[in-house]
């Protein structure tokens, strides 16, 4: 058993990991143009799927590399974040279309916003405190008694995992590792076809924004999962995933942990403060798209302008801070990293939000039109 002298040192090693890899995903999505409601907003107005096939892409990657991680017995993918036996459908449902209406009046999810601010735009520092704000509300304020009362009291309870692999195991008997196996190649191979399928797709930024992404997911797992798991902490003699704020298995997520991280600056001096993976995340984006965009020359100090898009800002932001704690997760946590363990809340989700933001933008074209 480790000592807490072990503990410490891993905890480190986790968090400086996090740190790592989530300037690594900032300086690529500042390079690639990597965007969930580009993506979308590129299908809906000019037809375009280089950008969705990007997503598409790190998803389909994701979903290989978790499963990989889980057949192989590197992880327990029960543990994971998503990985609780209810599914939320009508919470990740609602939470989803908040949350796609908001990305699209705020010009991109929290992920983005982070990787905007890097690059000295302030219309995404004010996205940020307007999220975060209202997640931290929804985690344990006013809007969250609102959700506790209302969408999270209606959902699908299982015996176990309500994840793809565990309930085909569940259902036909089979071994969970070469289920949840066989359940990653299923999806993922058919995601990673499709999005290399595209003509003109195959370009060194498209692979970058697509494999990289991916390939960050996965290795977040096994930082969190397996760098991070201690079979039994010296103190509580339980088994523990270091420097995870839920206490479970974690990836990249952008919504709760912006609300983190505002309360880990706001009581720094508290000696129960710890830095976490959630916080850890927020400033590797952000540190890793800033350096991107000073070594491109592409950073440059941006405002606003009218009333109108300050207003459109601040509104995004809250609704994506709201939607994104009801759903469970954002583009990235829901549709990234819980899609990656084929979580049926993470498809509600994803489902949610892609609608939200088609509803969105068709009405942003809808005013332009009537306003010529």
């Amino acid at each position: 058993m480790p000592d807490m002298s072990d503990i410490r040192d891993l905890t480190r090693h986790v968090l400086l990991a996090t740190f790592a890899l989530s300037a690594v995903f900032g300086a690529i999505v500042q390079r690639t143009r990597f965007c969930t409601m580009g993506a979308i907003a590129d299908v809906v107005t000019m037809g375009s799927t280089h950008r969705l096939r990007q997503w598409v892409l790190a998803a389909g990657v994701a979903v290989l590399g978790f499963g990989a991680l889980a057949g192989g017995g590197w992880i327990h993918p029960g543990d994971s974040v998503y990985a609780g036996p209810r599914w939320m459908w009508l919470s990740s449902l609602v939470g989803g279309l908040l949350f796609g209406v908001g990305m699209v009046l705020a010009s991109g999810c929290g992920g983005k916003t982070l990787v905007r601010m890097g690059t000295g735009n302030l219309k995404a520092l004010v996205v940020f405190l307007a999220m975060a704000l209202s997640a931290y509300a929804t985690l344990r304020g006013v809007t969250a008694v609102l959700r506790d009362r209302t969408v999270d009291r209606v959902f699908v309870e299982f015996s176990g995992p309500a994840i793809v692999g565990h309930l085909a195991a569940q259902w036909g008997g089979w071994p969970v590792p070469l289920t949840l196996g066989v359940a990653a190649l299923l999806v993922g191979l058919p995601l990673v076809a499709w999005a290399l399928a595209g003509r003109g797709f195959r370009t060194g930024e498209n692979l970058l924004a697509g494999l990289g992404i991916g390939l960050i997911i996965t290795v977040m797992w096994w930082v969190s999962g397996r760098l991070g798991f201690v079979a039994e902490h010296p103190e509580t003699l339980e088994a523990t995933y270091l420097a995870a704020r839920t206490g479970r298995m974690e990836a990249l997520t952008f919504t709760a942990p912006l609300a983190y991280a505002i309360d880990w600056l706001m009581f720094f001096s508290d000696s129960n403060q710890r830095v976490s993976i959630a916080v850890a995340s927020v400033a590797g984006v952000v540190a890793g798209a800033a350096l991107m965009a000073l070594v491109s020359r592409q950073f440059r100090w941006e405002g606003f302008k009218t009333t109108e898009d300050l207003t459109n800002h601040l509104i995004g932001g809250t609704l994506m801070g709201v939607g994104g704690v009801t759903a469970l997760g954002c583009t990235i946590g829901q549709g990234l990293s819980g899609v990656s363990n084929l979580s049926l809340t993470s498809f509600t989700a994803v489902a949610g939000i892609v609608a939200g933001a088609v509803a969105a933008l068709r009405y942003q074209a809808w005013r332009l039109e009537r306003s010529l």
